[in-house]
């Protein structure tokens, strides 16, 4: 079904292209619009995405997927983009293209980029729907495990190379590295007190579920939900993840919009 959605896109300040997709809810829908933030190096094509939109078409309900500065479809390159630029994506894609109240649903990196997206926008963003979220990755997770080899490297060569799942490696440059430490939230209180529900993987080996966990000693909402998947991945793609995503972003449309 998803396929049927016209891919379009939203010109940046610097003249830069952000591809995405959208529905927007039937005539009589008055509940919060579905933004999906993806992952680092990932796109709105992805299954998680995907099965979402078709969901929220289903339902008729407002839905945004979109490719950040550098990733997918949208012009750049991944390795001048840094997370101050695609939580400004997310901004744009909220000021520009989305009604109402919004929901922010973001996996792994999405979910910094949703955390200082609604910082950002707090009269606008409601909830927040996260996948085994990474804030500050780039610092306490990412430098943190380099050998000394790579941290000289990028001193040296202002960037690094590190395989990743993607056709591409990883390219951390130093602009996205200073970047993430001047964008670090989890030392501090972060101050949303709307709905927040984590879904995160006792078996992720990329963002260990002691670390995503972080989110609940420093955010100041009191409706938190933090829900460990036995044997979950960091993906959390299965038919039984796809099916709790589905739940819990209903369940938090819901919360929005009580009967």
């Amino acid at each position: 079904m998803h396929s049927a959605v016209t891919l379009n896109y939203l010109s940046a300040e610097d003249g830069e292209k952000i591809a995405y997709k959208m529905s927007e809810g039937t005539k009589d829908y008055k509940g919060p619009t579905l933004i999906w933030c993806g992952g680092l190096k990932s796109d709105m094509e992805g299954g998680k995405a995907t099965h979402l939109h078709d969901w929220a078409i289903e339902e008729g309900r407002s839905f945004i997927r979109f490719d950040y500065f550098g990733h997918g479809v949208s012009s750049g390159a991944f390795r001048d983009g840094t997370i101050s630029r695609w939580a400004a994506d997310v901004v744009q894609v909220i000021d520009e293209l989305a009604e109402g109240d919004v929901i922010l649903i973001g996996s792994s990196m999405g979910g910094w980029a949703s955390l200082l997206a609604a910082l950002s926008r707090t009269a606008r963003v409601k909830a927040l729907l996260l996948i085994a979220p990474a804030p500050d990755f780039t610092q306490k997770l990412t430098y943190a495990q380099w050998s000394p080899e790579q941290r000289d490297t990028l001193e040296r060569d202002g960037i690094v190379y590190v395989p990743s799942d993607y056709d591409a490696p990883y390219e951390y440059s130093r602009a996205l590295m200073e970047d993430g430490k001047a964008n670090q939230i989890l030392d501090a209180p972060i101050k949303f007190d709307g709905p927040v529900r984590i879904l995160q993987g006792a078996a992720d080996p990329v963002v260990p579920w002691e670390y995503s966990r972080q989110i609940l000693d420093v955010i100041t909402s009191d409706d938190v939900d933090y829900i460990l998947v036995k044997n979950g991945d960091h993906s959390l793609s299965s038919p039984r993840d796809l099916d709790r995503l589905v739940r819990t972003a209903k369940e938090l449309c819901r919360a929005l919009t009580p009967l």
